[in-house]
């Protein structure tokens, strides 16, 4: 078996102002990824959009009309001081939605032992009915929504993005068939992620100081990530793999290198392995330092196939 990609040429057209870090030649870099030879065999498919029943499934019905609404003909629509829609925005950001709903199901249907969706916009930031961080819709938690209609009933969500997912957590805080673990820097945006955060038993936050780096990480997951993982016994493993946590991100103070990321998605494999017969679904998030991204991207898909065998 081996990793199925997800890309769509939607994810060029969501087009952000200049001199934003969540920008277009992010994905460009992970094309050019992608395009070596290491990973150009990998099999690919181009995600549908989500529909409207399976976005509401994460959002507030009024919410998923407010960004339909928004979609402007030209230029940019501020939705928060970080967030905005171009004319392709709303297509990309419905893919990258769609993109989790199709790698769930690809995976569960034993089509493919773990996905990676290399898609944008980022979703761990939106709430049920709040855009922010860059984040239109929440593409893993929709993921996570469709997999319990495809007959799993625990899903574990492992969210190693330098930023808090607060969007993931506040879904799913009140729901106990999800599992939401998180290693973020702390102090930083968007400021929630304390240790004390705990939802319903199932959210389990690992703050990280700045300046910390692999080392301190890797303490955090062995220690307090990875045995409520292997208590909570998942039937899906899915993983919000922000690459921003690189030490040359310029967004965070966070010290990993590139091997880092590597690790951390083995050893969140092997979860899935003990587990869930290995189902993984990865969706990208955070990475603004366009060589760190490429870095830490090479790492995570060399784990995802080794897993993947």
């Amino acid at each position: 078996m081996s990793v199925l990609i997800h890309t769509h040429p939607s994810s060029h057209r969501h087009v952000t102002p200049p001199g934003h870090p969540e920008r277009v030649d992010r994905i460009v870099t992970l094309d050019a990824v992608l395009a070596e030879e290491a990973y150009a065999g990998l099999p690919r498919a181009e995600p549908p959009e989500a529909t409207r029943e399976q976005l509401e499934r994460a959002h507030k019905p009024a919410y998923v009309t407010k960004i339909e609404d928004s979609l402007p003909e030209e230029g940019w629509r501020a939705l928060d001081a970080d967030t905005h829609m171009s004319p392709g925005s709303l297509e990309a950001a419905r893919r990258a939605a769609g993109s989790n709903v199709a790698a769930v199901e690809a995976v569960m249907g034993g089509l493919y032992r773990a996905a990676f969706c290399c898609m944008r916009p980022c979703g761990h930031h939106a709430e049920k009915d709040r855009a922010m961080g860059f984040c239109l819709f929440n593409n893993v938690a929709v993921g996570a929504l469709h997999a319990l209609t495809q007959g799993a009933e625990r899903i574990a969500i492992m969210d190693f993005d330098v930023h808090h997912g607060n969007g993931t957590q506040d879904i799913f805080w009140t729901d106990d068939r999800v599992m939401f673990a998180s290693t973020h820097q702390m102090p930083l945006y968007p400021g929630t992620g304390a240790a004390g955060e705990t939802g319903v038993g199932n959210i389990v936050n690992a703050p990280l100081p700045p300046h910390s780096g692999g080392a301190e990480m890797r303490k955090a997951m062995e220690r307090i990530v990875l045995p409520a993982l292997d208590g909570f016994r998942p039937d899906l493993v899915m993983i919000s793999a922000g690459f921003d946590a690189h030490r040359r991100d310029p967004l965070a103070m966070l010290e990993w290198e590139d091997e880092d990321f590597g690790w951390a998605t083995a050893r969140i494999c092997e979860i899935a392995a003990q587990h869930c017969d290995g189902r993984v679904v990865s969706t990208l998030e955070g990475g603004y330092d366009l060589e760190g991204l490429a870095g830490g991207t090479r790492s995570h898909l060399d784990a995802l196939i080794a897993h993947a065998g």
